[in-house]
């Protein structure tokens, strides 16, 4: 008997991002597909490519600029937010080599402390990047 079935799926998404932090403040972009909604800047490795390749191609293409003294800052397994699929996802703390430009697919790019009256932020930001750095003490005070 010949199998019929559809090749499976994955079972979802890797994703690198940057935690750029400069004078209190966090680096979040959205993308024009969910102008509205910010994230951390970064994206899907391709095929065969390390965690730090993706951050520095990712961050190029989204800002150009590249990585600085990247250090892993956390990992964790959640939904993504635009995809609703499960993702896994590695977060770096860098400083950037030259002043960010949004560019390729991206919408918009602010400086927040994720304070509620500022930019709508993703669940993986609100529930997992942003206590981290608060509890690391990089983050401005809210007010």
């Amino acid at each position: 008997m010949v199998e019929t079935r559809a090749p499976a799926r994955p079972s979802g998404l890797t994703v690198v991002a940057a935690a750029v932090v400069e004078h209190g403040r966090l680096l979040v972009v959205s993308k024009q597909a969910a102008p509205d909604l910010f994230y951390l800047p970064g994206g899907k490795p391709e095929p065969g490519e390390a965690p730090l390749e993706t951050l520095t191609r990712e961050l190029e293409e989204e800002l150009g600029a590249a990585p600085v003294a990247p250090r892993l800052l956390t990992r964790f397994e959640g939904t993504a937010a635009l995809e609703r699929v499960p993702m896994q996802l590695s977060v770096y703390a860098a400083r950037l080599d030259a002043p960010p430009v949004p560019a390729a697919e991206l919408a918009h790019m602010r400086w927040t402390i994720g304070e509620a009256e500022g930019p709508r932020l993703s669940p993986a930001l609100t529930q997992h990047v942003l206590p981290v750095l608060r509890a690391q003490g990089v983050l401005a005070a809210v007010a």
